[in-house]
């Protein structure tokens, strides 16, 4: 369960598996994970000794860590009102839940891999527009237990894990990265989390949509 940044939330939230509606909506909060290498997305107030020197993006094993909740939000300069499903197509930001900067990437090679650089930026959670991420998935929307990938929305790299790992002060956790061409290193499924339900409107547009 998620500690303090969530609570401040209190009623206008709903656990995994309250709605009847399976789809991902703007303002849920969240755990990606890479479905091939079994890793969630995380951040920490780590940075790069090299590259852009900005705060870290990982992979890591574990379920409980709370460094791996992301925040999905319309893309910059953009508000997606809470309860809104994601449309397949539609960009979006994620910005991580514990330090309020998001999920960035830019032309800095990543440290181990040699592919693009991911790192999280901004503060409070405004950065700018290389935030911006196109969610990429098969149906009109984004479903729980589908798997999606994020296409950089500026350099168009998928956000990717090919299983290089750290070591100190990281050890173990996996590099994130960005890469030009599709894989199964590129999937990632929303796993643990709170998510926000469809207002009854919105419910009835998704319906719709199913048909």
């Amino acid at each position: 369960m998620v500690v303090v940044p969530l609570l401040l939330l209190g009623g206008l939230w709903s656990a995994v598996g309250a709605s009847s509606l399976a789809v991902v909506t703007c303002g849920s909060v969240v755990k990606l994970l890479n479905t091939r290498h079994n890793v969630r997305l995380h951040s920490h107030d780590v940075r790069y000794g090299s590259g852009s020197g900005q705060q870290s993006v990982t992979g890591v094993t574990s379920v409980d860590d709370s460094n791996s909740y992301w925040r999905i939000r319309g893309k910059t300069a953009s508000v997606c009102e809470r309860g809104t499903p994601i449309k397949c197509g539609q960009p979006i930001r994620l910005t991580h839940v514990n330090t309020g900067r998001n999920l960035h990437s830019h032309h800095f090679t990543s440290p181990l891999s040699g592919n693009q650089e991911v790192s999280a930026f901004g503060e409070e959670g405004e950065g700018d527009y290389l935030d911006d991420w196109t969610v990429l998935c098969n149906g009109p929307y984004w479903v729980r237990d589908g798997e999606v990938r994020f296409k950089h929305s500026s350099t168009e790299v998928l956000l990717s894990v090919t299983g290089e790992q750290y070591g100190r002060p990281i050890s173990g956790q996996k590099e994130v990265h960005g890469m030009a061409q599709p894989s199964q290193n590129n999937y990632w499924k929303a796993m643990e989390g709170i998510f926000m339900k469809p207002s009854e409107l919105l419910k009835a547009e998704v319906h719709h949509a199913e048909l």
